[in-house]
């Protein structure tokens, strides 16, 4: 592979602005320690919706409980988008994670034409491998209302030595050719605000759209699993499906378990 060719901010700005609605509001930084704190920071301020910002060089990254993440520069899409979906009452935002995945899946596939699939609640996966995690984080404004902050994280052109652990892979390694983050990061934004828009049109209703595209994408139900929780906990059985509230329902021995994804450490496939 090739040197790593920054973000074309001209076509990325010409391409946002075209979009239907043409809501983002695109900013790339060559640095930044952590694209959703500062897009926290920024929310607690009052900036409105549709802010994205994308770092080249992610230095202090973080993921789903507090797990660091850090690239090389340029080996990434990494970027934190804010959404303040004042018409979805807070018990739906449960699935804003979920619906991100899907929209990064959907961008993958459009971009590369890889079978990307989602591992519950929102890890993207090429075949069994992780190429891309997403974190989103409820934030309080100082002058009342709360926005969500949306963080993406995408292997895009790391090599196989600069990979974290075995068990991920970056978009680059699993199509054999380098792949254009600039496009990329344009179906991104196109998927996530189709989704976003469904679904707060629905008002968080995730029952006639969103939750039928989620679990078709989803690579987790239908397998058995094992779950750890934060006490130590383990439990093994089957993934039977996805609830209203964006939940992994799962079938045990001992019965049935309906599981939020701030309620689990990690769960993994134990059947191929």
């Amino acid at each position: 592979m090739g040197e790593r060719p920054p973000l074309d901010r001209s076509l990325l700005a010409a391409a946002t602005a075209a979009a239907p609605g043409s809501r983002w509001r695109v900013e790339v930084v060559a640095e930044s320690p952590s694209t959703n704190a500062e897009v926290a920071a920024r929310a607690r301020a009052g900036e409105p919706e549709g802010l994205v910002l994308v770092a080249e060089h992610q230095t202090a990254g973080r993921g789903r409980l507090d797990r660091t993440w850090v690239t090389p520069a340029r080996s990434a899409l990494t970027c934190s988008v804010l959404l303040a979906p004042a018409e979805v009452p807070a018990a739906r935002w449960p699935w804003l994670p979920l619906l991100t995945g899907l929209a990064v899946v959907e961008a993958v596939r459009r971009t590369t034409g890889l079978e990307a699939a989602l591992k519950w609640p929102n890890d993207v996966l090429v075949g069994d491998a992780k190429v891309a995690g997403i974190l989103v984080e409820r934030v309080e404004r100082d002058a009342g209302g709360a926005a969500a902050v949306v963080g993406v994280g995408l292997n895009v052109s790391l090599r196989s030595a600069e990979l974290p652990v075995p068990t991920a892979t970056s978009l680059a390694t699993a199509l054999g050719a380098e792949v254009d983050r600039t496009r990329l990061l344009v179906h991104l934004l196109d998927t996530l605000g189709e989704q976003y828009d469904a679904w707060r049109r629905s008002a968080g209703d995730a029952a006639d759209g969103l939750r039928p595209a989620y679990l078709s994408a989803c690579d987790t139900v239908g397998r058995r699993v094992r779950v750890d929780l934060p006490t130590g906990e383990r439990l093994e059985g089957r993934a039977a499906g996805v609830d209203a509230d964006g939940r992994l329902q799962v079938t045990t021995a001992a019965g049935p378990r309906v599981l939020g994804a701030g309620d689990v450490v990690h769960v993994r496939r134990t059947e191929p």
